[in-house]
């Protein structure tokens, strides 16, 4: 019996999980949910909640909390509300974690989880870029380890050799180039919400989606997998390559490239999380090299682009600049999101803040509230200098879980 909690249960990876533990992945063994946590959907982390039965379900939004307590009535599941709730649902004992709320907001949680020694599966980004590798170390401390779900670091996860890490020479990451590939800065100008969240290739929330269009969502990634493989910015390459079929590679000092492939599917590296260190059988969709025909990889362009350049300069100095950079990046991408500020606005503003911030030298040691409490007060920081450039008050507030 494996006992499972679900951070971010309501949103496209969430859902993805739970449909395939549903599957019942393993043979011969039963899936518990100990803990189901959402944001703001009260209606679907209810229908959830209902359906598998976790020992507790948490409500992060405190105006869903009467709708979900009237959801819930009589279902005889001990129900929760509020962000501290989120992270005390996290902290519970269980043994395999997906970490799947977005942004900032998953950090505290995450932090939690991972004290717990259970097996994190990561598609919260933001906590290990804002964290560093004192996130790893205290999971591991703990006897659990963090494997990672975005479909770049899981391909990489799955043939980097551990063995042979000093043979490695880079690691490339692939990006699909999002929507808007191939346009100039010019042309990015009249780019619309709309436009925006139209990914050619992936199927994701609405944030990550526009972190895609500005490749930001690359840079964040650049900045984990550095952490994650220990690696510096130097060993580290994006390259464009629009199928989204490989998902990545690590090439290695003899010649060889290791490629992983497959299709543009969020299922596929969260199975491989979900049955690690096996692989188990499921209903994959199918893969058919044939079909695709050709396979193309550029460049990407950092000009028209430059979230992916300030992303490697936050990692390069290192310390508090990881966490300017995801804060003002989260901030600008919210107030795109409501119609505030043009597309280009968000690089300009995550430039104009790393410029504003100072970047003191920063070594996690784990102790949660002196560190996670400086964290956050350079995330709000961060946000309360760039209110004035989208007018919009929620750019001080991080996005709750």
């Amino acid at each position: 019996m494996r006992r499972i909690s679900i951070l971010g249960s309501t949103g496209s990876v969430g859902v993805s999980t739970l449909n395939l533990i549903e599957e019942t992945l393993t043979p011969g063994v039963d899936y518990v949910l100990e803990a189901l946590c959402a944001g703001r959907n009260a209606e679907l982390l209810a229908e959830q909640a209902l359906k598998f039965r976790p020992a507790i379900a948490v409500i992060a939004d405190e105006s869903q909390w009467p709708l979900f307590q009237d959801l819930m009535r009589h279902s005889g599941i001990e129900i929760a509300c509020g962000i501290d709730a989120v992270e005390a649902a996290a902290g519970r004992s269980a043994d395999w974690v997906m970490a799947a709320i977005v942004g900032i907001a998953g950090l505290k949680p995450v932090w939690a989880a991972a004290g717990t020694g259970a097996t994190i599966a990561l598609a919260n980004k933001e906590s290990l870029v804002c964290c560093g590798r004192a996130l790893i170390e205290r999971a591991e401390a703990a006897g659990g380890r963090i494997l990672p779900v975005d479909s770049e670091h899981n391909a990489i996860f799955q043939v980097f050799e551990t063995t042979q890490r000093d043979r490695i020479r880079r690691l490339i990451l692939t990006a699909s180039g999002g929507p808007f590939r191939g346009k100039t800065r010019e042309q990015l100008k009249s780019v619309t919400r709309e436009q925006a969240l139209k990914h050619p290739n992936w199927s994701m929330g609405a944030k990550i989606t526009i972190d895609s269009a500005t490749l930001a969502n690359k840079g964040l990634e650049l900045i984990e997998a550095a952490y994650l493989f220990d690696m510096p910015a130097e060993q580290i390459d994006v390259l464009v390559h629009p199928q989204s079929v490989v998902h990545s590679l690590v090439e290695y000092a003899d010649g060889s490239t290791l490629a992983q492939m497959g299709p543009a599917d969020m299922r596929v590296p969260i199975s491989y999380c979900l049955g690690w260190p096996d692989r188990h059988a499921w209903k994959a969709p199918a893969f058919d090299l044939r079909a695709i025909g050709t396979l193309t990889f550029e460049a990407p362009d950092e000009d028209a682009f430059p979230m992916l350049r300030l992303a490697r300069e936050a990692l390069t100095v290192g310390g508090l600049m990881p966490v300017v950079f995801n804060a003002a990046n989260e901030a600008m991408v919210q107030a795109f999101l409501a119609g505030r500020i043009g597309f280009l606005d968000i690089p300009d503003a995550v430039a104009h803040a790393m410029k504003k911030a100072e970047s003191p030298s920063m070594a996690l040691t784990g102790n949660l509230g002196h560190d996670i409490d400086r964290i956050l007060l350079t995330d709000a920081d961060t946000r309360a200098e760039l209110a004035g450039r989208c007018g919009a008050s929620e750019a001080v507030s991080a996005a709750t879980a």
